[in-house]
Parts: structure tokens; sequence; C-alpha cells
């Protein structure tokens, strides 16, 4: 029952950590593009839901400005991304933007 409770515990803790762990360290090449970084940080947590969709966006949160803002503070689950900044981070920004389903 220990040995459970145990197994329990650890797996909350991963859960906890979220999906980058170390990820946040990443600082992208000055010409990647905004698929590169996603490709790269994003995916994976972030599974693309289809080929012309990265991911599904509130409307609250389907603006650059907000986009940037959450990768570059992270949130509970997710790491923070700070090294992507200027024009890496609006090249990210617009292709989840332009990728991205908004939900209403």
């Amino acid at each position: 029952m220990k040995i459970t409770y145990i197994l329990v515990a650890v797996s909350a803790l991963f859960i906890l950590v979220g999906c980058g762990g170390t990820a946040n360290d990443y600082s992208p090449p000055a010409d990647a593009s905004g698929e590169r970084i996603f490709s790269t940080v994003c995916s994976e947590c972030h599974k693309p839901l289809s080929a012309n969709k990265a991911m599904i966006l509130s409307e609250k949160s389907a603006n650059k400005e907000a986009i940037i803002k959450k990768f570059q503070s992270g949130s509970m689950r997710m790491p923070a991304f700070k090294n992507i900044q200027g024009e890496a981070a609006d090249r990210l920004a617009e292709y989840i933007l332009t990728n991205s389903e908004v939900q209403q």
C-alpha cells in the first residue's frame, strides 16, 4: 500500500512540474521561424491538432500580446520561456495566431 502512495505522489509531482522541464532555457536562433520555435519548444506539450491547427485559443488569449506574455511568464504547468524575445517572440506569437482556432 505504501508503494502505491509513493507512486501516486511521484506521478503527481511529474504532472505539477509541467511538460517543458529544462526547455525554458531555450534561446531561438536569430533567423528561426515561428513554426520552428513552436515545433522545438511548444509541441512537446502542445501537439498540433491537425496540419493547419496548432492549438485552440480562448478569445481572451487570441492576441499577440497575450500569447507573448503567456510563453514568457509561463503558468502553473507551463515553464516560462524568457529567452524568446523581440522578433523571435513576435514570429512565434504570429505563428500561433495564424495557425490556431479561436474558441468563442
